[in-house]
């Protein structure tokens, strides 16, 4: 199971990868494998506010629906709109053409708090 060392990670599956002020979220390869198939993804608008540990969207599948978490508060700065009529490329590429969001954040030491590779491996078995 890919878990990329430069990023940091949620208990939810989600992941942050900080790129100066800016947060690039995503989920986790083993989320989308454990999703199955992805089909829709509801993500919020520009300009929106995220709330750390706070939904700010959803994501179907053909077996289950989920709502998304955010792993750091801030404003959304952009939004990955090829997910709206390539959902997929959450499945076939999580950590680069599947991104989510561009997210200006709020305290960047924040993400220290979240999980890093090895915890995660851990979490999932895939140490």
């Amino acid at each position: 199971m890919d878990v990329p060392d430069d990023l940091r990670y949620t208990p939810d599956h989600e992941w942050v990868r900080l790129d100066g002020e800016e947060g690039v979220v995503g989920i986790t390869a083993y989320a989308a494998d454990e999703l199955g198939d992805i089909v829709f993804v509801e993500l919020p608008a520009a300009g929106s506010r995220l709330e750390t540990g706070a939904a700010f969207g959803a994501i179907e599948s053909v077996k289950t629906a989920s709502d998304l978490f955010a792993p750091l508060a801030g404003e959304v700065v952009a939004v990955n709109d090829a997910l709206t009529s390539q959902p997929e490329l959450i499945n076939s590429d999580p950590y680069g053409d599947g991104w989510m969001l561009r997210v200006k954040v709020d305290d960047a030491a924040d993400a220290e708090r979240l999980e890093d590779a090895a915890a995660y491996r851990t979490r999932i078995g895939a140490a």
